[in-house]
């Protein structure tokens, strides 16, 4: 049988596939049409679909986790800004008992206990812990504030959550955790990475190969979480 998709087949980079063309309609927005190109081009958003995946970016903690092996089969791991639940997917399928937090709704994923919370809640963190039933072996987050244009005002609002993230973090993980958040080209914030470095053995900046080649996004892995000192 001949497939009618042959003339877009091609592996994951988008080497040797035939891109589509959009055609422009009325009442369609030049960012719109921008965007659905985009995705019928895309190789991952094709690939997600077929895995099951509810978003590309699960392709993104996948590459980062060949790479750096964080992911553990009964492991406990927190996914903070979990919506709609691509990473959580990746982890809970990795075998990892996983607990999920974001201020969206998200439809349950078997093997992930989901919180619709806000972090800066100062509740929120001790409900994630007790839900962990013990230390966190990874915190991870994929969250980014809704993009302004003006990539300086971006990346501040995006090491704000991350952040967030890593205050949780600190207060979750057991020694020797890791610790995975976006930040943007740049990498993290001086003062961010003296904290990062200070709480863990190594901190890296990778741009994923899943991660858009005009996309600004980094993500930083945090391996080897120190134990805090009695009283910190």
């Amino acid at each position: 049988m001949t497939s009618n998709n042959s003339g877009n087949s091609g592996d994951a980079s988008g080497r040797g596939r035939v891109p589509v063309k959009v055609k422009k309609t009325r009442g369609r927005t030049a960012s719109s049409h921008q965007w659905l190109q985009r995705q019928l081009n895309d190789p991952y958003v094709a690939k997600a679909r077929a895995s099951g995946y509810r978003s590309r970016a699960a392709f993104k903690l996948v590459e980062l986790d060949e790479k750096f092996r964080f992911l553990k089969k009964g492991a406990r791991i927190l996914d903070l800004g979990a919506a709609p639940g691509g990473w959580s997917q990746v982890a809970a399928a990795r075998g990892a008992t996983v607990v999920a937090a974001d201020v969206l709704a998200m439809d349950e994923i078997p093997g992930v206990t989901f919180f619709q919370a806000d972090l800066t809640d100062p509740d929120v963190p001790a409900m994630l812990k007790r839900a962990l039933d013990g230390p966190a072996d990874v915190v991870m987050t994929d969250m980014a504030a809704p993009t302004t244009g003006h990539r300086a005002t971006d990346h501040i609002r995006t090491v704000a959550l991350v952040e967030i993230a890593l205050e949780v973090a600190e207060d979750t993980l057991r020694p020797g955790g890791a610790f995975v958040g976006k930040v943007f080209q740049g990498g993290s914030s001086n003062e961010l990475l003296v904290r990062l470095k200070r709480a863990f053995r190594e901190v890296k900046h990778v741009k994923p190969p899943a991660s858009r080649a005009e996309s600004v996004e980094l993500y930083v892995v945090a391996l080897g979480f120190k134990a805090k000192s009695p009283g910190a």
